[in-house]
């Protein structure tokens, strides 16, 4: 049994994202939190008094992190990455202003496990969603050359919607071989860093447009399923994505609709069995935030829901539901993920996890 100890950072602390991060990793096995960092108005703060009024968790600030002194993310960079062996990523800056943080964290020999977007289309950079791609990793090696790095790289993981419908397509691409796919997504709340006091404007409200949402989700499960080729990874042909992307009145959980057509077209059975009998590297690596049982389908026909079934494996499981033929696709389904563990710093933990047993923070 894999049974290493490491020391762990966590960039953006008090987003919402940061949050999550510090409860998963509050008892976890492999990992413990010895330092925290955000903007310089955190800096200088315990992180009690720099997340103040703005916790928005269901449980409490963690005991043993209550009274860590917030480092400034960009300030201290060398500081953190002496004392960490790896560090957790998920701030609210510009596009460009987050490639160069970190960049310049990798240069300074911390790997690190990034929740934003800026890095997700450099191609030597692994978006990896661990069930899915996770033999994406080598590319690390040709960043680290790149980078001029020994240990320092930067891992990503994808856009927190995609993780609910990728995960359901994947199953049916070898034998069945997507052609097209249309999603239509129904994004909480948390997927923005909004609770329902700080977005009043959702209340009795759909709004049909999040900034980049749609672009990200035609775009990136094209890396997800390409390959590494000499030290890059080139986006796969197929399938052809289309997306229309809404914000809706939910805490927690993504939604999508999903439409899809294949080359050899399943029987309805067919594909429910490669959902319930497929298992990826973190199944079989027994990981510690691995859900037991990936995809989940439901026979009934008002499920996946939201509140009932975003929290299914500690949130890391992709419920699926409503399978039937479609009139303009081949079939037609629903899918749920929880939007912060599954889509983000869930996701993010079990590819620290993933790396970790790999070798890649050694």
């Amino acid at each position: 049994m894999f049974m290493k100890q490491y020391n762990v950072g966590i960039i953006g602390a008090t987003g919402m994202v940061g949050q999550r991060f510090a409860l998963l990793i509050e008892n976890h096995p492999w990992f413990k939190v010895t330092a925290l960092a955000a903007s310089p108005r955190s800096a200088g703060k315990t992180y009690k008094e720099a997340v103040g009024g703005k916790w928005a968790m269901p449980s409490g600030i963690p005991e043993n992190m209550k009274d860590i002194i917030v480092l400034d993310a960009t300030a201290d960079i060398n500081k953190i990455a002496a004392s960490v062996d790896f560090v957790f990523c998920a701030v609210d800056m510009k596009k460009d202003e987050i490639r160069a943080l970190e960049e310049m964290y990798a240069k300074a020999e911390c790997p690190v496990i990034s929740n934003n977007s800026a890095h997700r289309n450099t191609p030597d950079v692994p978006m990896v969603v661990p069930e899915i791609n996770p033999e994406h990793i080598e590319v690390i090696k040709a960043q680290r050359e790149r980078l001029g790095t020994k240990r320092g790289f930067i891992a990503v993981k994808s856009n927190c919607s995609l993780q609910s419908y990728v995960p359901a397509i994947h199953p049916l691409m070898d034998e069945f071989a997507c052609t097209k796919v249309l999603v239509c997504t129904y994004q909480a709340i948390s997927g923005a860093g909004k609770t329902f006091d700080t977005m009043p404007e959702i209340a009795d409200n759909i709004i049909p447009y999040i900034g980049g949402e749609e672009e990200k989700s035609e775009q990136e499960p094209l890396k997800i399923w390409g390959s590494v080729i000499d030290g890059k990874i080139v986006n796969a042909k197929s399938p052809s994505f289309t997306a229309q992307c809404f914000r809706v009145p939910v805490s927690d959980g993504h939604t999508a609709a999903v439409f899809a057509s294949f080359e050899k077209k399943p029987s309805k059975e067919q594909i429910i069995e490669a959902w319930r009998n497929f298992t990826g590297v973190p199944q079989e690596l027994n990981l510690p935030s691995a859900p037991k049982q990936f995809l989940y389908y439901f026979e009934e026909e008002n499920r996946p829901q939201a509140k009932l079934d975003r929290n299914l494996e500690n949130g890391m499981a992709v419920s699926i539901g409503r399978l039937r033929e479609d009139s303009q696709y081949d079939y037609k389904f629903v899918c749920l993920s929880h939007n912060t563990l599954r889509g983000a710093a869930g996701g993010g933990v079990l590819m620290a996890e993933l790396l970790a047993v790999k070798g890649y923070f050694d």
